[in-house]
């Protein structure tokens, strides 16, 4: 795997990276199929295997062309476009950052991120959801990624973005009336029941039937903020998975002025109590 430096320079990369995906995102309007680039990355990891996870590996053919990834190759052309200007971005990072952008600039909540995931050489393994299974299959493949069944309802809610195409897969139409607002609205609407127009896969309806899964689709469609917050969370760590992330990274410029401004007032502090002592 490559190696990556996280270091004053890298951090600043990244930032220019966020700012051209925001700009990116809002103008081709790509946000749900940038989130799906990001979830699909890392639903491949395997917590008793190691192996799997956002690692940028969705890039080589042999993933991409599996068929629960058909039209992912549209976000991967869409992230070269930025890698060029950033050529120093792993791979890992930039997908992940690029689904921590459609979240925000959709609506969603702000979702820390922290850079420094080390790029795959070759195609990850991993089978990803299946529509067409029920609560026990939820929770089988989200617990091998090592994710709770608070988890797995939280990232359903994302299905708030985006829609389901026919050359993609067997299904047709958007979860929710507005596909390009992230907001709790997948919640309400799988709690009134079928709509003719908008779609819920056997997946979706499984939520309303499992005890423990229930209670938060109810919690989530009456409280957004709820939503947003266990939202972020889970985005982060589904974000993460298997990586070995630096916790104390080196400060960003907005930090690093910061905390300029405190010396200086501690200085500025300092002169003053001693112009004063000095003075009685």
């Amino acid at each position: 795997m490559a190696v990556v430096n996280v270091d004053a320079e890298y951090l600043k990369e990244i930032e220019k990276t966020r700012r051209d995906l925001r700009a990116l995102i809002s103008s081709r309007n790509c946000a749900p199929i940038m989130l799906r680039l990001a979830w699909h990355d890392a639903g491949t990891y395997d917590a008793t295997k190691k192996s799997g996870g956002p690692n940028g590996s969705i890039r080589f053919k042999d993933e991409l062309n599996r068929p629960h990834n058909k039209g992912l190759e549209k976000a991967v052309a869409f992230c070269e476009e930025v890698k060029a200007k950033h050529p120093r971005v792993s791979y890992a990072d930039l997908y992940q950052l690029a689904g921590v952008v459609a979240v925000e600039v959709t609506g969603g909540p702000a979702i820390h991120f922290t850079p420094g995931r080390k790029d795959a050489e070759s195609a990850d393994e991993g089978d990803l959801p299946d529509p067409n299974q029920g609560a026990s299959h939820l929770r089988t493949l989200f617990s091998r990624m090592g994710l709770t069944d608070n988890d797995i309802v939280a990232l359903s809610g994302g299905h708030t973005l985006g829609r389901a195409h026919k050359e993609r897969s067997d299904f047709e139409g958007p979860w929710t009336r507005d596909p390009l607002k992230f907001d709790n609205s997948y919640f309400v609407e799988l709690l009134n029941g079928e709509t003719p127009e908008l779609l819920q896969l056997k997946t979706d309806k499984a939520l309303l039937g499992d005890p423990k899964f229930e209670p938060y689709v109810k919690l989530y469609a009456k409280d957004e903020d709820a939503f947003f917050r266990d939202y972020a969370i889970s985005h982060k760590k589904l974000s993460e998975l298997g990586c070995n992330l630096p916790r104390k990274t080196l400060p960003t410029v907005t930090q690093q002025a910061v905390g300029i401004a405190v010396a200086a007032a501690a200085v500025i502090f300092t002169i003053c109590y001693e112009v004063r002592r000095l003075g009685k």
